[in-house]
């Protein structure tokens, strides 16, 4: 990996994430077991459209079967994972792909996350990202057989005990994780001046800017452009520093501000929270508890949102005692006052919010915003 990022006036080295560790082990596998060599370098393709070139170590090449591991390099970032060896063993099978996990990787034992209680706590994008991978090796060697899958992490129930799976209800490992497959080092001033000079850039782009998009990440930005339909290029990205990009939104004097992001970050601003990193504050069950309790739920019920390893969890508790639409209209009118608040009156800021692939709620004059954007993106006639 020879990309880098300035930041703070430094060049730092970006990473990959486990997620290509386990794609690239499991591809080298499947080009050894179809061809009978052994490999010392895979190539892998990322959803960031880049293409990583992984060194192979371990292999351990059988007529039967094939293993082999990748280490992860997180770059300059602080990772906990940084130099962990990820392992895949491949087989041949009749049709299809089974994935499973192996001893260091996690497995889920609550609902609400991105995997099913009960299965490896390998997330969809690194599912994806093997898949792909063995099958681009299959076409290459025209073969139509299917294979068997076991992706592995070294010391990884170790590890991912110091990491917030155990909160999640995910025993036993780490996850395989990444969205884009690649790891960009992190740098809380450095953000922060990205986040001043992507609104600065948008600014100019267009004089007298009237609505400001802003997505924490990448869940923000996918579910803009699923369900809204809206250009995020034009928008910017805030990572958890939502009191940062408003204060200087205010001070380049833009009018309107809509925030759209999951539950699970948003909802900390319904608690006048506004930096959402799980860091600074992981208050997202109380803050729905309260907001349940205020909204007549039970004292039992209040419990279970409590002990909720997810907002998905918390979204589909409310929805069974059918008090979501109440405990939402709740928690949007505080988040609203927190976010506006922040903006003294200089900008007005709306909010989307959502769980999965759903909006839950979102502040009344949200829906006036997205329609400006929309308009904006409009050529002109």
């Amino acid at each position: 990996m020879n990309s880098y990022i300035l930041k703070d006036g430094r060049k730092l080295k970006c990473g990959y994430t486990t997620g290509s560790c386990a794609a690239g082990a499991a591809k080298a596998c499947a080009e050894m077991l179809l061809s009978g060599s052994p490999v010392a370098e895979v190539a892998v393709n990322t959803p960031s459209g880049s293409s990583l070139s992984l060194q192979v170590e371990a292999v351990v090449l059988q007529q039967e079967w094939v293993s082999c591991a990748v280490t992860k390099d997180a770059g300059d970032d602080p990772d906990i994972t940084h130099g962990i060896r990820i392992f895949a063993k491949v087989q041949k099978t009749d049709g299809g792909i089974a994935l499973e996990g192996g001893k260091g990787v996690g497995r889920v034992t609550r609902k609400g996350l991105a995997c099913a209680v009960g299965e490896a706590a390998i997330n969809p994008v690194p599912r994806k990202m093997i898949c792909e991978a063995l099958l681009e090796t299959a076409q290459k060697y025209r073969y139509e057989g299917g294979f068997s899958v076991l992706i592995s992490a070294e010391n990884g129930e170790e590890i991912g005990r110091k990491t917030f799976n155990p909160r999640l209800g995910i025993t036993g490992g780490i996850s395989i994780l990444g969205t884009s497959g690649i790891v960009e080092p992190m740098s809380e001033k450095a953000l922060i001046d990205t986040i001043h000079l992507e609104i600065d850039s948008r600014v100019e782009e267009a004089a007298g800017t009237q609505v400001l998009l802003v997505t924490p990440g990448n869940y923000g930005r996918d579910f803009t452009i699923r369900q809204l339909g809206l250009d995020t290029e034009k928008g910017i990205k805030c990572s958890n520093f939502i009191g940062e990009t408003i204060d200087y939104a205010v001070y380049r004097n833009i009018s309107n501000i809509l925030l759209i992001g999951h539950a699970g970050k948003l909802c900390k601003i319904a608690g006048g929270i506004m930096n959402t990193h799980s860091r600074t504050a992981d208050c997202r069950c109380e803050i729905f508890a309260a907001h349940a309790a205020l909204s007549g739920a039970s004292a039992e019920l209040a419990g279970n949102i409590m002990e909720a390893a997810t907002t998905e969890e918390i979204d589909g508790l409310l929805k069974e005692a059918g008090l979501a639409e109440k405990v939402y209209g709740s928690l949007m009118s505080k988040l609203e006052y927190h976010l506006n608040l922040r903006a003294s009156g200089k900008s007005r800021v709306e909010a989307i919010m959502f769980t999965g692939r759903e909006a839950c709620c979102q502040t009344p004059g949200a829906a006036r915003l997205v329609q400006m954007l929309r308009e904006a993106e409009m050529p002109p006639a």
